[in-house]
């Protein structure tokens, strides 16, 4: 755990560093660089799971994490020599999405690699509260880095993450035991895997469109997720560089309210860990994208880096909501043995939207204004939490909780 949290400061320091510098060049270049991350995570992510199955999730976390710092080292590199121009910006995406398409469902594999699964539902929210930590600072201190050494400076600390990772895994490998590793014997090998010939595998990924379309929990889930993926992801991650850069906001506080949305992802986490789960978890969903749509529209009026911050914080609280609801009521629902398939549609739903829209609202914030593409991103998310508020399937669903409750008295 400690070693991919390096791996994921790391990761955060890096994106800050690449979306400021590609903010630079304008909205236009700064969604075309996302998109181009999301572009081989939404082709290949079905291939990565395969694999990860097949040889192992270990064997997958190390070889990416072996292939980051090569590359992270390498972007470092090139950048003290030749600055950020387009095209290396628009290459360091690709190969970064590409790596991700591997990295990110193995990586999602191991909590119940590595606890029993009486432990998983802390252990998960455990993890989800130290992703945010992590993010909130590699964000703060990728824009103090950015600021104190140019582009360079958080290139260089962003190599310590993956060499960090690939460091605890390689001492795993040689001392599993109690530590939660696999031995190396135990892993499987491509000729030990269950075999899936072609039309087998076509059939399985065919099986479990089919579950996510005539479940009304599951369809309506997916199609507000990926409302929500297009308009709400790239506002951080996107929007907020390219707002800062046009008011003339420097890295530093740029950083930080980048970072302020995981804090309002973490307080929400902290409140279901402790409380449990909303009774009526769609409603509760549709009500955390409306929050969340209101934080964008502030986002978008901000005067300043402050009351940026601020609204930065209410965009995390919102979306934190949604996702803490949205993602166990889906996986609630899934029927056992189509719980991957579902799980990897999810994330593809959430991926392919994002190659587009980051795409369009960088030109929308280039040729109008970023403040211009926020209100869009406001008012889509707004209506998407209204309109998840009225659909039947989200809105009767109930917990598994509270339907326990409600059947005993």
């Amino acid at each position: 755990m400690t070693g991919w949290l390096a791996s994921l400061f790391g990761g955060g320091v890096l994106y800050f560093a690449l979306g400021w510098a590609a903010a630079g060049h304008g909205g236009a270049v700064a969604g075309m660089m996302l998109a181009l991350i999301n572009l081989p995570r939404a082709v290949l992510m079905l291939v990565g799971g395969v694999v990860a199955d097949r040889i192992g999730a270990w064997r997958i976390l190390t070889l990416c994490a072996a292939s980051s710092l090569a590359v992270v080292a390498a972007l470092a590199l090139a950048v003290s020599l030749v600055g950020t121009p387009v095209a290396l910006l628009f290459a360091a995406a690709l190969v970064i999405g590409v790596l991700d398409a591997f990295d990110l469902p193995a990586s999602g594999s191991m909590p119940r690699r590595l606890v029993g699964p009486e432990s998983l539902p802390r252990a998960m929210a455990l993890r989800q509260t130290g992703v945010q930590l992590v993010l909130f600072a590699s964000g703060a201190a990728g824009g103090a880095l950015f600021d104190a050494f140019g582009p360079s400076g958080p290139l260089v600390v962003a190599t310590v993450g993956p060499a960090v990772l690939l460091a605890v895994l390689l001492w795993l490998r040689r001392h599993p035991e109690g530590r939660g590793a696999p031995p190396a014997r135990s892993m499987p090998s491509p000729s030990s895997a269950p075999s899936a010939g072609r039309s087998g595998l076509w059939g399985d990924i065919a099986a479990g469109l089919r579950v996510c379309r005539h479940t009304p929990v599951l369809l309506a889930g997916l199609a507000v997720t990926a409302v929500a993926a297009g308009f709400l992801l790239p506002v951080i991650s996107l929007l907020a560089p390219v707002l800062a850069r046009q008011e003339g906001w420097g890295p530093r506080e740029t950083g930080v309210l980048i970072g302020a949305q995981a804090v309002g992802i973490v307080s929400v986490a902290l409140v279901v860990l402790a409380r449990g789960g909303a009774a009526r978890p769609g409603v509760a969903a549709g009500l955390g994208l409306v929050a969340a749509g209101t934080g964008v529209g502030v986002l978008a009026v901000a005067p300043n880096p402050l009351v940026g911050l601020l609204a930065s914080l209410v965009i995390g609280a919102g979306n934190g909501t949604f996702g803490a609801n949205i993602a166990p009521l889906m996986l609630g629902t899934t029927p056992e043995g189509y719980l991957a398939r579902v799980q990897s549609v999810v994330t593809v739903v959430q991926s392919l939207p994002l190659v587009g829209m980051n795409l369009a609202l960088g030109l929308l914030a280039q040729w109008a204004s970023a403040r211009v593409a926020l209100l869009c991103c406001a008012l889509a998310v707004l209506l998407t939490g209204l309109l998840a508020l009225l659909v039947p399937a989200l809105r009767e669903a109930r917990s598994p909780a509270a339907s326990k409750r409600g059947r005993a008295l």
